[in-house]
């Protein structure tokens, strides 16, 4: 679901330029559902080889991902663990989302409403463990580091970029934040354009990337401030939030009362929206379980178990599989020549 602050934090674009030979931290379950929602047919199904196996997510994640490397970036992909428990909820909310999308795909689908099935299909994306173990397969085929968070990505991604193993995280979210994560880039596409939200039309947007120590200081809090204020917008531990309080309401209750929190969420009535204390959903996110056992490194394209997976099992076409990873392996020889030329 990701926290609502958007209309609180200002971003700065940026171009891909800027973040050449950068390690960037992908929050990889925010990517691939992004695929697995834009990257369908027309009616709004998913794309499937001829097996009937879907592979949305794998297109997009093997097409951005090589043209992304080409530019010089440095990916390094985080996924997900164990979810919290308090988290139990909202997965029933989004299963239940799903099915009543289903439903009413269905209905569009008798009547052969086009738009309405393009926009009740995207709502019922499912990402099954298979998806995530191929995806694996094609990022490790790729060279790149994996790194499995013991709990949430997120939380991960903020801790590795927080001690100095990546400049940013990569996530249409803004979860990390609440994490400490320095800065998140967004919109990062080679295409420079992102569907609509339940249209089928796309909008041109450019990478934008969001300080967390620049946004703190323009709304005049501090990080433990900053979580407070989302417990009240709503995470995915309280969703929803506290009825009739959104982000500015949000920031002037915490401004108000500084870090007196009790006060806050007494104020807000917290206790008659939650059967919780908010001290549970707070301590939570600020001390989100991570792991310093992780390794980050970069190692030679595995082309043959690219082919196996993308052509021989799910039906990419091979020209431009090859082209592909030919471009990237040319342009990783090229830097290899750069560098001895330096040297010497």
């Amino acid at each position: 679901m990701g926290v609502a602050l958007k209309d609180l934090f200002i971003a700065e674009e940026i171009e891909l330029s800027n973040l050449k030979d950068k390690i960037l931290a992908v929050d990889s379950y925010n990517l691939l559902y992004q695929f697995l929602t834009t990257i369908r047919a027309r009616d709004g199904s998913l794309l499937m080889d001829s097996k009937g196996n879907i592979t949305s997510h794998l297109v997009g994640l093997f097409s951005r991902t090589t043209k992304l490397m080409q530019q010089g970036l440095k990916l390094a992909f985080v996924f997900d663990g164990e979810p919290p428990k308090l988290k139990e909820k909202e997965r029933e909310r989004r299963k239940e989302v799903k099915l009543d999308a289903e439903r009413e795909y269905k209905k569009a689908l008798e009547k052969k409403d086009i738009e309405s099935m393009k926009k009740y299909a995207s709502r019922t994306s499912r990402l099954t463990k298979d998806m995530v173990n191929e995806a694996k397969l094609l990022i490790k085929s790729l060279g790149l580091p994996i790194v499995d968070a013991p709990c949430e990505g997120e939380a991960q991604a903020a801790f590795m970029a927080k001690n100095g193993s990546a400049y940013a995280i990569v996530s249409q979210d803004f979860d990390s934040l609440l994490h400490g994560a320095p800065i998140i880039v967004r919109n990062l596409s080679i295409a420079g354009k992102r569907k609509m939200v339940n249209k089928l039309q796309y909008e041109n947007v450019k990478p934008e990337s969001i300080n967390l120590t620049d946004n703190l200081n323009n709304l005049g809090i501090d990080q433990e401030q900053l979580i407070a204020l989302a417990l009240l917008v709503g995470t995915d531990y309280n969703i929803g939030g506290i009825k009739g309080i959104g982000p500015k309401k949000a920031l002037e209750l915490v401004k108000k009362h500084g870090k007196n929190f009790d006060n806050i969420f007494k104020e807000a009535n917290w206790d008659s929206h939650f059967q919780y204390p908010w001290t549970e959903v707070y301590y939570l996110i600020k001390n989100m379980p991570v792991t310093k056992d992780y390794d980050l490194e970069w190692k030679p394209i595995e082309k043959e178990n690219l082919i196996k997976l993308l052509v021989e099992k799910h039906d990419f076409a091979e020209e431009r599989v090859n082209n592909s990873i030919n471009a990237l392996m040319a342009e990783n020889e090229a830097k290899k020549q750069k560098g001895l030329q330096d040297f010497f």
